[in-house]
């Protein structure tokens, strides 16, 4: 496989697979399945925004990888960690409802809190980083390198 694109096409194949589960999830939850509401305590918005991340950060993986513009080694894992990482925080929202600002349940006294709202800032800065950096790796794959200036 040329570039060592498997990372992406892992990725993007798994992060499918996740959005699939949140969708039975969803069907679950709105079921009154007792087992996938233990599961999901929280807001159910959460599940569906996890489910709806989750396909567009596939969707976006794989239609840059799809380009075949190489991309450096640390901006596909960037992109690979970031669009688990990021939308992974609506399913710790969804799980976990005590980590969640908008929640009923939401405890901003816990020091568990703290370290889990820095863990999605530097989850936004990966994101970030990795998506940044492959959105100017293929801009700068459309300009010539050798311009021509008409005589």
């Amino acid at each position: 496989m040329k570039n060592n694109d498997k990372i992406l096409l892992r990725g993007g194949a798994v992060y499918i697979i996740i959005g699939l589960l949140l969708a039975w999830s969803l069907i679950g939850v709105y079921s009154d399945l007792g087992f996938v509401k233990a599961i999901f305590p929280g807001e159910t918005q959460r599940i569906l925004q996890a489910h709806i991340d989750f396909l567009l950060m596939s969707a976006l993986i794989l239609g840059l990888r799809a380009t075949r513009v190489p991309f450096y080694w640390h901006i596909k894992w960037s992109m690979v960690t970031g669009a688990f990482t990021n939308s992974g925080i609506f399913l710790v929202f969804a799980m976990f409802p005590v980590t969640d600002p908008s929640s009923e349940l939401y405890m901003s006294e816990l020091k568990m809190n703290d370290i889990v709202h820095a863990l999605f800032r530097i989850s936004f800065v990966i994101t970030t980083y990795g998506f940044g950096g492959a959105g100017i790796s293929l801009l700068r794959s459309t300009l010539n390198k050798k311009q021509h200036l008409p005589e």
